[in-house]
């Protein structure tokens, strides 16, 4: 259970996410998750990184129920820098980070699946940004980078989730395989870039991250600003206190 690390023999390293019930990561397993990526990309034997989880979904955010158990702001500034860690560890590996997503991906997972180099999903994946229900706000700077921008607002406003078939079709996800292929395929497609010189491939990583339009660790910190505000007048505690008495989530 946690954050487990394999590097295989064609060189591509496979982080395996498994936080029961629900994949909902508290602070120190952001954290973690943050270190193990890094690890992975600044080995030089490593041409590929696949991240994937076990369990119900991809991932579900944020360890509310955590957060909601520190009597200060302990666990909810520690969430917002453990996210940034996490989703910039993914964004900043040195090799390309191929995503296998099942299930659901919601919250923080959208975080670290559009800061990935390719994503490949199982047909039951579904994604979406809860935040607006849950008194926060953040990752639309990663859902901006799979989805166009309009959709991008009517997820946010309304906090309705999309399939795999639909970021297919938007271009952001590579493939849409079924669940039982996931693993092999995401494996399949990170062997073949880790076969590429090991050189160039963490040039092509660091031109491409050189020339996006967006700085996405600046943006993703503005829109944390917001959930701090949100606390500050109350609402964040509110709808997370609402969360927890239903019993959801993580």
């Amino acid at each position: 259970m946690g954050i487990s690390t394999t590097t295989h023999p064609d060189g591509v390293t496979e982080i395996v996410v498994a936080v029961p019930p629900v994949n909902a990561l508290p602070v120190q397993g952001w954290f973690d998750l943050a270190d193990a990526i890094t690890r992975a990309g600044r080995d030089p034997g490593v041409g590929a990184v696949v991240l994937r989880a076990d369990g119900r979904g991809f991932n579900a955010g944020v360890d509310i129920k955590e957060m909601q158990r520190d009597a200060g702001h302990g666990a909810l500034v520690g969430a917002n820098r453990g996210c940034h860690a996490a989703f910039g560890a993914v964004y900043d590996c040195e090799v390309p980070v191929v995503a296998a997503v099942h299930g659901f991906c919601l919250g923080g997972g959208i975080g670290l699946v559009g800061n990935a180099d390719l994503v490949i999903a199982a047909d039951d994946a579904t994604f979406g940004l809860p935040e607006v229900d849950r008194g926060a706000l953040g990752a639309a700077t990663h859902l901006a980078r799979l989805v166009p921008q309009h959709l991008v607002r009517a997820m946010v406003y309304t906090c309705r989730t999309v399939g795999a078939d639909e970021l297919y079709r938007h271009g952001s996800v590579l493939e849409v395989v079924p669940a039982a292929e996931l693993r092999a395929r995401a494996l399949e497609v990170a062997g073949v870039i880790a076969a590429k010189d090991r050189y160039v491939i963490r040039r092509a990583k660091e031109s491409l991250n050189g020339i996006d339009p967006v700085d996405v660790h600046r943006s993703y910190r503005f829109e944390q600003g917001f959930t701090f505000e949100l606390n500050l007048v109350g609402a964040g505690d509110a709808h997370r206190d609402a969360f927890v008495a239903r019993g959801a989530g993580g």
